[in-house]
């Protein structure tokens, strides 16, 4: 079954779907990657392709509150290794992604978002004006989501963009490893996002196993569906 695509902003191609059990493959192949081979780049085109997930990625409202900061500099990964409980992935991948999300939510977020909606699709603002007025209760006003909800909110989230990564990557044959264990303060302190409304939420690396790595080797750990999966 073919699925229409999006190739451009004005061009839609049909997408071939994989199959479900190449899907599976890749999902089964994928592990938290602990030792990556430094001498080894993931070619241009396919992290071209990553960084589109990350852009795709999806997120309530549409709203997509977060920056996603590569770090290529050897010397300032040096400098995050510290802070990263010494962990080899964070230098010796091939891409490091830092995923940052926004301390609070404005209005002038909600106005972005608007007017790029009415950019993109042609509306005028007044088209879109219930939506607006939607996420200005939500997400400024407090109605339902209280503002000390709102940081959860948003790591919520940038945990949906790390998971789209992750999968992504997974389907390219590409290594990766998501590190919650680092110093977000000191990681805010060291990419200069101290007073930006981001702040730091989640690491992820990106590469190739290195081929001494043991746990690449190790059964996958999972409860059967029987157990996870309730069906009613």
């Amino acid at each position: 079954m073919q699925r229409p695509v999006a190739s451009s902003l004005n061009c839609i191609t049909p997408l071939m779907a994989i199959s479900p059990a190449a899907l599976q493959d890749a999902l089964h192949w994928r592990y938290a990657t602990k030792a990556f081979d430094p001498g080894r780049s993931i070619p241009a085109e396919t992290w071209t392709a990553l960084e589109q997930s990350l852009v795709l990625s999806p997120s309530s409202y549409g709203l997509q509150p977060w920056k996603f900061v590569l770090i290529r500099n050897p010397e300032l990964r040096q400098q995050l290794r510290p802070h990263s409980w010494d962990q080899s992935q964070i230098t010796d991948c091939c891409e490091l992604v830092v995923f940052a999300g926004r301390r609070d939510i404005e209005q002038a977020d909600l106005d972005r978002l608007i007017e790029t909606t009415c950019q993109m699709r042609g509306l005028a603002p007044e088209q879109l004006g219930f939506y607006a007025d939607l996420m200005r209760r939500n997400l400024v006003e407090h109605e339902q989501l209280p503002a000390s909800a709102i940081a959860e909110w948003v790591g919520r989230q940038v945990y949906i963009a790390l998971g789209t990564f992750m999968t992504a990557a997974a389907l390219l044959e590409i290594d990766t490893c998501p590190i919650e264990g680092f110093d977000p303060a000191a990681y805010d302190r060291l990419l200069g996002l101290e007073g930006t409304p981001y702040r730091s939420w989640v690491v992820c690396a990106a590469g190739y196993r290195a081929t001494d790595d043991k746990y690449a080797q190790l059964a996958k750990v999972r409860y059967p569906a029987e157990q996870l999966i309730e069906r009613r």
